[in-house]
């Protein structure tokens, strides 16, 4: 760490993070009135301390949940509504069917859908209500949908009911996204609750569903902070996070706002020191509007986005008790090495990366953008077991994520204080990098082995050797280039030209499905998709098969030609 990083790191206290912590501990940021009133706090936080503050007011089609219960033989059971499900206040009853489920042990899968629907599971439920355990998510209450349930109820894994949102859309709807936009209820209830239901299930019964949902275009402010860089301006480092939450959510995301606001007070008292610039903003709409804000952002900004953003870095749950380490990290490969430094120097751990998820505020993908950072420290495996914890989405793995439980015990001014530096050196250095620190050869080393298993999944059906051979093309290229790169025989000018226009080639390859500057589902996105099927001849009988090497065909040559775009642009611009 040289002089300037230290300096400026010292800089860093928990006067203005802890105090927010706080405030934001004793309101809930649900509805967008008290989210506009936590962005009006943070506002006024930075203002006192001279940022300059721009408040953006987007329209944002939101889904707020309200009451819900599941009735059934007298009983009332207590349950909550994932947001963008149909409203049921009046209730909704059927038979009630249960279909068993994994509950994911790993973050890693936390995201995947867990049936296979078969035809007959089809014949079984279509026309019922159906439980299965996992969290009220979109590939849960999307699937059961597609094969005609008229409701859905999720067993989460404990004592606790959790929050969630069901919507496939990502982000505000387009007139192309409203077809998949759900139209049958949903709620949660935990897994002793659950146990009941199912043997209600099985015995035949029936129930009646309620859930209560407010939907509709609502006024939200969304903050940004751009602190001018002195040497390259135009060029940013984007670091944001998201400020509604479910309750207080102190954990996920009070922590992750104090988080932002230190860094934004810290780096403007020092913009003179940085190179580059740093774009920091606060969204609204990410629990009730499947990461509206950002998306909203992502498509205002999208053409500046593309000229200008050198990375994004998202910030969320922070600073939580017991998150000494730091594994399951979201990082895209090019960018691994680079946080490792980072969280080595800081905090003295070594990191467990993992591919990104189509999850968090990731809303930038279809530009194009690397990244790093999703959640941030979490509990270790061994303590998590310890306290039989199960698998969440933030608060460090702490179970209180997405309930009323995630109050102020649940953040930890130690931790917080050092992931605020994580975060601080990550964009601090970042933004001064002389070269980007983006090493695009483990990206094609990771293309390489998605490629082999694929091949080696698909056997004979399917013929990948082209893939494989533009991908050990670009490696060559890719080590030629960061070759003269580590000599001077390509200027810095150059070097980080190639460096962030690879993101704008490789990154939608690895990342998205849909043309760029639309936003693919929120369901997980396995990697290099366009050749994905070819992990799954298995499931294609022989007329089926013949429609899959058909994709295989079409998605191997968008493959292949992005591979040949980058290669020819370090070519062209470095070359």
């Amino acid at each position: 760490m040289n002089e300037t990083e230290s300096a400026i790191l010292d800089a860093v206290t928990l006067d203005e993070p802890w105090g927010l912590v706080e405030s934001f501990a004793s309101f809930k940021r649900e509805h967008p009135d008290d989210v506009n009133r936590g962005m009006d706090e943070v506002v006024s936080r930075l203002r006192k301390h001279g940022v300059e503050v721009t408040v953006h007011e987007p329209s944002l089609y939101l889904s707020l949940p309200g009451a819900a219960r599941v009735e059934a033989n007298g009983k009332s059971y207590r349950a909550k509504p994932p947001a963008y499900c149909v409203d049921a206040r009046s209730g909704l009853s059927g038979t009630l069917v249960y279909v068993g489920a994994r509950h994911n042990a790993m973050i890693t899968d936390m995201f995947e859908q867990k049936i296979d629907t078969t035809k007959e599971l089809a014949e079984r439920v279509r026309g019922k209500i159906v439980m299965s355990e996992g969290f009220a998510s979109p590939g849960l209450v999307a699937q059961f949908e597609e094969i005609g349930a008229i409701g859905v109820i999720g067993i989460n894994p404990g004592v606790d009911v959790h929050w969630g949102i069901c919507t496939t859309i990502w982000g505000t709807p387009d007139l192309d996204d409203l077809p998949r936009k759900p139209t049958i209820p949903a709620v949660a209830v935990n897994k002793p609750d659950g146990e009941e239901l199912a043997a209600i299930a099985d015995q035949g019964g029936s129930v009646t569903l309620f859930a209560e949902m407010e939907e509709g275009w609502y006024s939200s402010k969304l903050l940004e902070v751009f602190i001018k860089g002195s040497e390259e301006p135009d060029k940013y480092v984007f670091l944001h996070g998201h400020l509604d939450s479910w309750d207080v959510g102190v954990g996920d995301n009070a922590t992750g706002d104090a988080t932002m606001l230190e860094i934004a007070r810290v780096l403007w008292a020092n913009r003179g020191a940085l190179k580059r610039s740093v774009r920091i903003c606060w969204w609204p709409g990410h629990s009730t509007g499947r990461y509206a804000g950002s998306t909203w952002f992502s498509d205002a900004f999208a053409l500046d986005l593309e000229d200008n953003c050198v990375a994004q870095v998202n910030c969320d749950s922070p600073g939580c008790r017991w998150a000494t380490e730091f594994i399951n990290l979201t990082r895209m490969s090019e960018t691994e090495d680079f946080l490792a430094g980072v969280i080595e120097e800081v905090a003295g751990k070594a990191i467990e990366g993992e591919r990104p998820h189509r999850a968090g505020d990731y809303s930038f993908n279809n530009i194009g953008i690397s990244s790093y950072l999703m959640l941030s420290s979490t509990m270790p495996d061994v303590l998590r077991e310890e306290k039989e914890y199960y698998t969440v989405g933030g608060c460090g793995g702490n179970i209180a994520w997405h309930t009323e439980n995630d109050t102020l015990e649940i953040a930890d001014k130690d931790i917080l204080l050092r992931d605020i530096k994580v975060y601080l050196l990550a964009v601090l250095r970042n933004a001064n990098a002389e070269i980007l620190p983006f090493d695009w050869r483990a990206t094609a080393k990771e293309f390489a082995e998605t490629v082999a298993e694929y091949q080696a999944k698909a056997g004979d059906r399917f013929d990948l050797t082209p893939s494989t051979k533009a991908v050990r093309d670009l490696r060559a290229a890719l080590e030629d280039f960061y070759g003269r790169v580590a000599s001077k025989a390509v200027d810095a000018g150059k070097a980080n030209r190639v460096i962030q226009d690879l993101a704008r080639i490789l990154v939608p390859i690895n990342f998205t499905r849909v043309n760029r500057f639309r936003h693919d589902p929120a369901l997980t996105i396995p990697p290099l998709p366009s050749i994905a099927a070819a992990a799954e001849l298995d499931r294609f009988d022989d007329t089926t098969l013949g429609f899959a090497r058909t994709q295989l065909v079409r998605g191997q040559n968008r493959l292949i030609s992005a591979l040949r775009q980058a290669q020819r642009h370090i070519a062209l611009v470095a070359g």
